[in-house]
Parts: structure tokens; C-alpha cells; sequence
């Protein structure tokens, strides 16, 4: 009887010591084997600061099960025929861990020597393409400023792993468009 119980407490033991929790600014959830595990919280912050839950994603189901309310905009999305019309969706493409999770992506551009010896400076504005999958497609330049930054940007943005949640109109998945703005500023010297 006493070995049966050491062995449940070190089994116990041992599990608890596997799965940890982890927070950050960003977000917080269990880790096992370096893998995130159950339903993990990514935040946001509102304009005055405080710190909200803008996402719940459960990483063992592979699930959205929370998202703050957005914008109620009619959004990009491919109907059934293949052409793009503007719907009001059940909920836009997310990026799993929320607009935290892209800003490491960010900055990762690399200043275009051209566009510094230009002086170019401004927001260079990627369209991307998320299918009913969560696969980012076709990346283009919706909004660009020259000298090697659109080309950068559209660099970066493919670069951005395949975490995306597609859009969904009632309980369906659609194909939707989502644009990411990468700022170009040159230090002060």
C-alpha cells in the first residue's frame, strides 16, 4: 500500500512538474514538453491602458472559444462563386495570440538602404489572404512607399507562420482578406 501511494505521488508529482504555467504581457496558458497546451488567454490593451482578454484558443482542440467584440464592418470574403464581395462575419481572421503575437514579426524588417539614403519614411500596408484552413496567401502590396520598403514588408509578411483563424460567417469558414501595416521610421540622430 505504500509503494501504490509514493508511486501515485510521484506520478503526480512528475505530471505537475511536465505542464507549467506560463504568463506574459502577451498572453498565459499551460506548457507541456515545451508545446502550449489547453486554452490559453492572449490580451490586448485598450486605448487607455488597461489590459484586457482579447482572445481564448484552446491549442489542444485547436479552437477559438473566446474573442473581444469588433468592429461590426462588412469585411473582404470569397463567395461561394469566387468573387469578393464586402459580408458582415461571425467573427474577421485572427492571428492566434492576437495582434501581440504579430508584433515580434514586425520587427524584423530591415531598413532598405535606398529608401535611407532617401529619406523615406511612412506605412507600407500588406494584404494577405487567409483560407478556410488558416493558410496565408497570396501577399500583396496594398498600400506602398517605394525605395525597397514594399518589397521588405511583403518579405516580412511571408515570413509570418501559419497561425491565422480564418473568418467565419455563421458556423462556416470563409476565405477572407487581412491587411498588416509595417512602419518605416528612421531614427532621430
Amino acid at each position: 500500500m505504500k509503494k501504490f501511494l509514493f508511486l501515485c505521488l510521484a506520478i503526480i508529482s512528475f505530471s505537475a512538474q511536465a505542464q507549467k504555467l506560463r504568463k506574459t504581457d502577451a498572453g498565459s496558458g499551460m506548457i507541456d514538453k515545451g508545446e502550449k497546451t489547453g486554452v490559453w488567454e492572449y490580451y490586448a490593451y485598450t486605448r487607455d491602458g488597461t489590459q484586457v482578454i482579447a482572445q481564448k484558443y484552446d491549442h489542444t482542440a485547436n479552437k477559438l472559444v473566446f474573442f473581444r467584440p469588433f468592429d461590426d464592418v462588412p469585411y473582404s470574403v470569397k463567395d461561394a462563386s469566387g468573387q469578393w464581395t464586402r459580408q458582415r462575419v461571425t467573427h474577421p481572421v485572427f492571428y492566434i495570440g492576437g495582434d501581440a503575437a504579430l508584433v515580434p514579426f514586425m520587427s524584423k524588417l530591415n531598413y532598405p538602404p535606398a529608401a535611407q539614403s532617401k529619406n523615406v519614411q511612412g506605412r507600407v500596408l500588406i494584404s494577405i489572404v487567409v483560407d478556410t484552413l488558416g493558410h496565408a496567401i497570396d501577399h500583396q502590396v496594398v498600400v506602398g512607399i517605394g525605395s525597397g520598403c514594399d518589397e521588405e514588408a511583403l518579405r516580412v509578411a511571408r515570413t509570418i507562420p501559419d497561425a491565422w483563424i480564418p473568418a467565419q460567417v455563421g458556423s462556416q469558414a470563409v476565405v477572407s482578406k487581412f491587411e498588416i501595416p509595417f512602419t518605416f521610421r528612421l531614427q532621430a540622430r
